[in-house]
């Protein structure tokens, strides 16, 4: 883990300016000529998201301009990092326009590098946040976004389920969760039959890794990660441009494993259970084929349409022994579909519930942390498009349609005790760089469903 670019003592920082569209005329009014010369010497603009570097006495860099938007996000702040000299800043914002925590967090977020195979670059600007509380808070939180980055970015050659069963093990020895995990052919004996199936054909041998947190008496919270290291596609091969991301196809896997740590480390009063089946989904003599019938740990027997629809099945079992339990509240994540980010774009996860007061709440959370999430239906006519001849279930949808949805409600096959479920399709990589949110891997909703996890379950 990278140093903390938050700084709890002040001293010798410079001043970052914050101020909006609406307060720049007044502020620049009060400004002495010959810094209001210099912003329209540059042709500065006063946009959310724009910064201004400004000269001190010395004729160095003594302070800086930073406008935000109405209302202001932690995306506001998190444009500072890139725009500033290195060395220790501090937030000016008289009107309170951006919340401490919220600052931090962008600000940390905007920081992140990955450059486990890179030369350190130089170190970034640090902000200054004296609020103890707050400093706590951005810095769990960035770290375990930072975290679940670090495991989607690391390319499968190093990352394949031992390596994600080691980094769950990680998590759970450092916020003092029990962990376990079922390996191998073990995966047989102990009814995980569709885990087993999909990752067969790797030499890098499957696994269901499980962390338990928290106490027994505590409201039930149970998180549900695909971890697919490499998705090749089974025999149902991807071209070779479709293969060039799919280290990231276990991003579901370190979301989850982010979402527990800050869950863990913020010591919030639930009963915490977290299931990932962690699988390579490979091309070999032992690979599951199309046409195959594979029975589930429900025990239900699923007709393979597709060899590259392989998360749904390793889920299906997860989330299997979840609802056996009936958590008061389980959610999944998974990069499941392509048909959602066609339909939603990078930016947006899908989500999917019975329940319209979780969907309400999560639509909430999402607008309320400025991450929206947008909710599709579990539309059950589309059900048919599932039907086997030879099974209960095909894990393909026999049209090229609703691709999100038919998924979805393959997985709701095997959510039937518990209505407070949530299935989250997400994209899990950003594709462009925006502040705080750097190209590669992103523990999309992370903030989203902590918000919510706070919301129901807080003291």
């Amino acid at each position: 883990m990278s140093p903390s670019p938050l700084a709890a003592d002040p001293h010798g920082s410079r001043p970052l300016h914050v101020l909006t569209a609406r307060t720049y005329p007044a502020w620049l009014e009060a400004q002495p000529g010959s810094r209001r010369a210099w912003l329209d010497s540059t042709g500065f603009k006063a946009e959310p998201g724009k910064t201004a570097l400004l000269a001190g006495p010395d004729g160095g860099v003594g302070a800086a301009l930073l406008i935000v938007g109405e209302p202001a996000t932690l995306w506001d702040a998190a444009a500072g990092p890139s725009a500033l000299p290195a060395g220790l800043w501090r937030l000016e914002d008289p009107e309170g326009l951006l919340e401490p925590a919220e600052a931090a967090l962008g600000w940390a977020l905007a920081c992140y590098r990955f450059e486990r195979y890179r030369k350190p670059g130089e170190p970034p600007p640090r902000l200054a946040v004296p609020d103890t509380a707050a400093r706590r808070r951005a810095e769990v939180i960035a770290g375990a976004i930072g975290r679940a980055r670090d495991l989607i970015n690391t390319p499968a050659n190093e990352l394949g389920p031992a390596e994600l069963e080691a980094a769950a093990a990680g998590v759970a020895l450092e916020v003092g969760a029990s962990f376990s995990s079922v390996v191998g052919e073990a995966l047989l004996e102990q009814n995980w039959p569709l885990v087993h199936a999909v990752g067969a054909a790797s030499p890098r041998p499957p696994r269901l890794i499980e962390l338990v947190w928290g106490e027994p008496g505590a409201p039930k919270l149970t998180l549900v990660g695909k971890g697919v290291c490499f998705d090749t596609g089974g025999l149902d091969i991807k071209p070779s441009a479709s293969m060039l991301l799919m280290k990231k196809d276990m991003a579901g896997a370190a979301l989850m494993l982010g979402l527990a740590e800050a869950v863990a480390r913020l010591a919030l009063p639930v009963r915490l259970r977290v299931l990932i089946p962690a699988v390579e989904n490979a091309v070999g003599g032992r690979a599951f084929r199309p046409g195959d019938v594979l029975r589930s740990r429900k025990g239900l027997t699923v007709e393979i349409g597709n060899t590259d629809a392989e998360g749904r099945l390793i889920l299906a079992d997860a989330l299997t022994e979840a609802d056996g339990e009936r958590p008061d509240l389980l959610i999944d994540a998974a990069t499941l579909t392509g048909a959602a980010r066609v339909a939603l774009g990078p930016e947006l996860p899908a989500l999917f519930t019975p329940d319209d007061g979780l969907a309400r709440d999560l639509l909430e959370a999402g607008e309320r942390t400025a991450e929206p999430l947008w909710r599709l239906p579990l539309h059950a006519p589309y059900r048919k498009y599932l039907d086997s001849r030879v099974a209960d279930i095909n894990n393909a949808g026999q049209k090229n349609f609703a691709g999100a949805i038919t998924a979805a409600l393959f997985l709701k096959e095997f959510v039937v005790e518990t209505r407070a479920w949530a299935h989250l399709d997400i994209f899990g990589w950003n594709d462009e760089s925006r502040p705080g949110r750097p190209r590669g891997g992103e523990a999309t909703a992370l903030r989203p469903l902590l918000a919510l996890i706070e919301r129901r379950f807080a003291r």
